[in-house]
C-alpha cells in the first residue's frame, strides 16, 4: 500500500511533487493496476489522499537525512520493515569518498522472500551494496542478524523505521530503540508515530476512524499512540539526543500551495534523533 501511494502520487497529484519514486509502480508488478486504480478513481478520498501525503512526506524527509549523512561520510543505512522500499535500487547515495552506502533491508523472512521475487520479476538488479536481512523481530533480536549481514557496529548509521510504530506495543518499541541506541555515536534514527486523540485534527481523527478498524480486521491493530513529549522521553531514555519532531504542517508553505487533494493533517509526526553527541562520519 505504501508503494502504491508513492506510485500514485506521480499519477494523480499535481505540482509541487513531494517525492519521486519511479520504481514503485514497477515493483508492484501485476498488482499495480488494481492498486493504482483506487487512487485514479477515488484519489480525492480523505484516506487515499492522506496515505499519499504521509508516505511521500516521510520518504522525502528520510532520504534527505540519508543524503546528508552520506555527505558526512556515514556509510550504512538500515531500513527496518523495508517492504517494497526502492531506495537501494534507484539511488547510488554516494558518500564523501564516492563509494555507495551499504543498505541493510530488514524485514520478516516471508516479506523478504516476496520482495526478492518482486525485484526479480521486475528485472531490477540487486547491487553489491545491498544486504537483505530476514528477521522476525517478534522472536529474534535485531543486532546479531545485522552483524552477520556485514553491519559494522563501530561505525555510525542511519536507521529508517517508518510506518511501523503504531502496530507495536510500547515495550516492543522500547526494545528496538534500545538496540538502535546502543549503536555507534552519531547513528541517526528517523521514525514516525501517530498522535494521541486529543492532538489530532478533524481530518486526522477521521482517518483513524476509517482506517484503524479495517487494519484491525486484517490482524494488524493500531496499538501505540504518542504525544511529542512521550516520544521524546522514550528516545531520551535510550540515549538519543538532538530530538526533532516534524508535523506535516511544519513543511514550507510552498509545498502546500496545491490544486490537488493533498493537505497537511495532524495525525502522523516524523521524528529524528541521534545516538551520543558525535555527528562525525566514519562510513
Amino acid at each position: 500500500m505504501a508503494a502504491a501511494a508513492r506510485a500514485a502520487h506521480l499519477i494523480v497529484d499535481g505540482a509541487p511533487t513531494i517525492f519521486t519514486d519511479p520504481l514503485a509502480e514497477v515493483l508492484l508488478g501485476e498488482q499495480a493496476e488494481t492498486l493504482l486504480s483506487y487512487h485514479r478513481n477515488h484519489g480525492n478520498h480523505l484516506v487515499l489522499a492522506g496515505a499519499r501525503t504521509q508516505v511521500t512526506l516521510r520518504s522525502r524527509f528520510t532520504e534527505g537525512r540519508v543524503a546528508d549523512a552520506a555527505a558526512r561520510g556515514v556509510g550504512q543505512y538500515v531500513i527496518l520493515g523495508a517492504g517494497l522500499d526502492s531506495f537501494a535500487y534507484r539511488n547510488g547515495s554516494d558518500g564523501s569518498d564516492g563509494s555507495p552506502m551499504t543498505v541493510f533491508e530488514v524485514d520478516h523472512p516471508a516479506s523478504q522472500e516476496w520482495k526478492r521475487a518482486c525485484l526479480a520479476e521486475a528485472g531490477v538488479t540487486i547491487g553489491d551494496n545491498v544486504a537483505h536481512v530476514p528477521v522476525n523481530l517478534e522472536t529474534e533480536a535485531l543486532l546479531e542478524p545485522l552483524i552477520r549481514a556485514g553491519f559494522d557496529t563501530s561505525r555510525p548509521a542511519v536507521v529508517g523505521w517508518l510506518g511501523v510504530t503504531m502496530y507495536l506495543t510500547r515495550p516492543a518499541i522500547a526494545a528496538t530503540l534500545a538496540t538502535i541506541g546502543s549503536l555507534a555515536p552519531g547513528t541517526e534514527i528517523v521514525t514516525d508515530y501517530k498522535l494521541t486523540p486529543e492532538l489530532r485534527d478533524e481530518r486526522g481523527q477521521t482517518y483513524v476512524d476509517l482506517v484503524a478498524p479495517n487494519s484491525a480486521e486484517r490482524g494488524e491493530p493500531w496499538l501505540s499512540f504518542f504525544t511529542p513529549d512521550d516520544m521524546s522521553q522514550l528516545l531520551a531514555e535510550h540515549g538519543f539526543t538532538g530530538i526533532q519532531h516534524l508535523r506535516q504542517r511544519d513543511w514550507s508553505d510552498e509545498l502546500w500551495r496545491r490544486d490537488d487533494a493533498l493537505c497537511p493533517t495532524d495525525l502522523s509526526v516524523l521524528i529524528c534523533a541521534t545516538t551520543g553527541q558525535s555527528m562525525s562520519g566514519g562510513g
